[in-house]
C-alpha cells in the first residue's frame, strides 16, 4: 500500500484526541505521548488499548515506507491543528511554501557541499528546520534551542520519527550555548520584547533604555554561533527596518554582514499588513567573504501562482549565475 499523509493524519489525530480526553491535557501534550509511543518510549497512564492503536499507527507508517518528508506533513497537520487558536505567539507553524523557498536557497548557497551543519535558534516544534533537511540533498547535521517545554517535546518525536540527526538545546535560546560554530543558521525571528535585561545587555544590540528587541537579538546571537562565510537565513517582519532601534540594526549588520537577499513574501499570505514577512539572507563576513555585485530584492508572487513562482525561481537562478561569474 502507499503511504497516504490524508489517512496517516486522521489516525493520529483521532489517538491525540482520544489520549487528551483521557488525561484531561492539551491537544499538543497529548500529541507529544502519542508520538513517544511511536518511538518505542513509555508513557505510564495510557492504556494498553491506547498503547495498541498508537503502535499499529507507528507499523502501518513503516510498513507503507512514509518517507520522512511524508511522515513531517502527517505530524504538521496535527501540529497547526494544535496550534490553532493558540494565545502563545510562540505556537504557530512557518508555512510549508516558505519552508520550500528557504530549502531552494539554501540547496543553492550550498551546492558545492557534501556536508553542512544548520543551527535553527527558535526552533519551536522543529518544522521549518526537518523540512529544510527533508529537501537539502547533502547530508545535514541538525542542532535546534527551544525553550517551550511542549515544542521542544514534540520537536524530539517529530526529529526522531522522520529519522533526523537533530541535537536540541532546552533554553532560552539567548543565553550562552554549547554549540560550536555552524555552516548555515535559519529561523522564523520571534518578535517582542526580551524581558531579561541583565542578558540582554551582553549585546552590542541592546536597546538604549528600556527592554530590548527578541528579534533584533536572535540576529546577533545567531552570527555568534555562524562560522566566518556562513549564511543565515532568516523570516523578519517587515517593519524590521523602520522600527525605533532599526538604526542601530543597520550599522550592526554593515559591520559584520553582507547581505545577499530581502524577499518579501506575498501579503496574501498574512491577516494584515503589519503581520506581513520578508525572507532576509545574510553571508557573516570573514577574511574571504564579498559582498554581492547586486543584492537580490525581489517581491515573491504568491506561491499558488505556479506560472509566476517558476518564472521568479528562474530570475533567482539567473541571479547565482551572474554573481558566481567573476
Amino acid at each position: 500500500m502507499e503511504f497516504s499523509v490524508e489517512k496517516a493524519f486522521e489516525q493520529l489525530d483521532s489517538l491525540t484526541i482520544d489520549v487528551q480526553n483521557s488525561h484531561d491535557l492539551t491537544y499538543l501534550e497529548g500529541l507529544a505521548i502519542v508520538m513517544h509511543q511511536m518511538n518505542g518510549g513509555q508513557n505510564e497512564g495510557i492504556t494498553d488499548k491506547q498503547k495498541n492503536k498508537i503502535n499499529d499507527l507507528a507499523e502501518m507508517m513503516d510498513k507503507e515506507k512514509g518517507t520522512s518528508e511524508q511522515i513531517r506533513k502527517t505530524i504538521q497537520l496535527a501540529l497547526i491543528k494544535g496550534m490553532k487558536g493558540s494565545t502563545q505567539p510562540q505556537h504557530t507553524i512557518t508555512p510549508d511554501s516558505v519552508a520550500m523557498f528557504i530549502g531552494y536557497f539554501i540547496q543553492k548557497l550550498m551546492e558545492n557541499k557534501k556536508q553542512f551543519r544548520l543551527f535553527d535558534p527558535a526552533s519551536g516544534s522543529a518544522n521549518l528546520l526537518t523540512a529544510v533537511m527533508n529537501q537539502v540533498e547533502a547530508d545535514v547535521e541538525g542542532y535546534g534551542s527551544e525553550i517551550d517545554s511542549t515544542l521542544i517535546r514534540l520537536a524530539v518525536e517529530s526529529a526522531n520519527l522522520q529519522e533526523q540527526s537533530i541535537e536540541f538545546f532546552h533554553q532560552d535560546s539567548l543565553t550562552p550555548l554549547l554549540l560550536e560554530p555552524v555552516d548555515v543558521t535559519i529561523g522564523d525571528l520571534p518578535v517582542g520584547y526580551y524581558p531579561d535585561d541583565v542578558q540582554a545587555m551582553k549585546y552590542e544590540l541592546k536597546a538604549e533604555e528600556g527592554h530590548s528587541y527578541s528579534h533584533h537579538l536572535f540576529i546577533e546571537q545567531s552570527l555568534t554561533y555562524t562560522k566566518d562565510g556562513g549564511y543565515l537565513l532568516f523570516l523578519i517582519p517587515n517593519f524590521l527596518f523602520t522600527s525605533d532601534q532599526s538604526e542601530q540594526l543597520h550599522n550592526f549588520l554593515h559591520k559584520h554582514t553582507h547581505i545577499v537577499s530581502l524577499l518579501q513574501l506575498p501579503l496574501s499570505m498574512f491577516a494584515s499588513e503589519k503581520h506581513a514577512k520578508s525572507i532576509f539572507i545574510l553571508q557573516k563576513k570573514g577574511p574571504d567573504t564579498k559582498a554581492p555585485k547586486q543584492a537580490l530584492m525581489a517581491q515573491l508572487p504568491s506561491f499558488k501562482d505556479a506560472d509566476k513562482t517558476y518564472h521568479m525561481l528562474r530570475k533567482i537562478d539567473a541571479w547565482f549565475k551572474s554573481e558566481s561569474k567573476e
